[in-house]
């Protein structure tokens, strides 16, 4: 399998993990944002250095390393913080939306980060994935400015962070490490906010943050695996397979029926997927 096709394949993987990720922070009910950050954040960060470990892989970042990875990290945390804060506050479907900017945003940063210039046709397919989104999600456009505004931000950090990924992936860092600095930045960032806003849990919370926590590490190493292997213009589009895998648990688990509209964007969004899958394979043949 040719590195684009595992980057396709690694990209709709950590779709499928944080739309499972986001189902067990809903479940997990009405706690504060950074006691969520920091389950999601806290088993990723065991995982990797378990992986480090047992690959016996150096932790050494090299210098031209450090404003990268201090970039990665902390794009990575703020997106993490603004989404779960505008998921508290705007309608979700609002929020989502906004956070769903995520593959354009990694596409601008990487035209100045890694001079990956996309194509029109590349441009257009994610327009047109986005739309097909907006089907699914509905959002009401009904929004208060500054939770707006961190919903755009979350958007934006988590594209830059990509983006960084791809840089970092190109230098020769590894997905383990990139995992384990950033989780571990994550983690210690929200240690004050935590403190200060703790609520007890029950079991089941505490059950259900510990598998929220075990869902993103799966979704870092996928999207961190992706980026590795492909430049963000070529594989950002399948990123909106998570509003299909997200539709899909939630009418599994939850019981939520989808509506006719979804199911136009279900169809958009599988369309323009396919698409871009065709075009990469007759670009390679030609």
């Amino acid at each position: 399998m040719s590195k684009k096709k595992q980057a396709i394949a690694c990209i709709i993987s950590a779709a499928f993990f944080f739309a499972l990720m986001n189902l067990f922070v809903k479940l997990a009910g009405d706690l504060p944002v950074w006691q969520k950050s920091m389950f999601r954040n806290l088993v990723a960060m065991f995982i990797a250095l378990f992986v480090v470990i047992k690959d016996r892989t150096s932790l050494r970042i090299e210098r031209k390393n450090f404003l990268p990875m201090a970039v990665r990290c902390l794009a990575g945390t703020v997106g993490i913080i603004c989404n779960f804060y505008a998921i508290g506050k705007l309608n979700i479907a609002d929020a989502s939306m906004l956070n769903k900017l995520s593959p354009f945003f990694a596409m601008i940063f990487s035209i100045f980060i890694l001079k990956e210039k996309p194509k029109k046709v590349e441009w257009a397919t994610i327009i047109i994935a986005f739309v097909g989104a907006l089907f699914v999600i509905k959002p009401t456009f009904n929004m208060e400015s500054f939770p707006a505004i961190m919903g755009v931000v979350s958007g934006m950090g988590a594209g830059l962070a990509y983006a960084c990924v791809r840089k970092l992936s190109t230098n020769g860092v590894a997905g383990p490490v990139i995992v384990f600095f950033f989780s571990m930045f994550s983690c210690l960032s929200v240690v004050p906010g935590m403190i200060m806003t703790y609520e007890p849990m029950t079991i089941a919370q505490f059950v259900f943050l510990i598998l929220a926590g075990l869902s993103a590490a799966g979704g870092q190493f996928s999207i961190t695996a992706a980026y590795s292997k492909a430049p963000a213009k070529e594989i950002s589009v399948f990123d909106y397979t998570q509003v299909l895998f997200a539709a899909l648990l939630s009418f599994v688990i939850l019981g939520d029926l989808p509506d006719w509209l979804s199911f136009v964007g279900y169809a958009v969004i599988i369309g323009v997927a396919i698409y871009k899958w065709k075009y990469e394979v007759s670009k390679k043949s030609v």
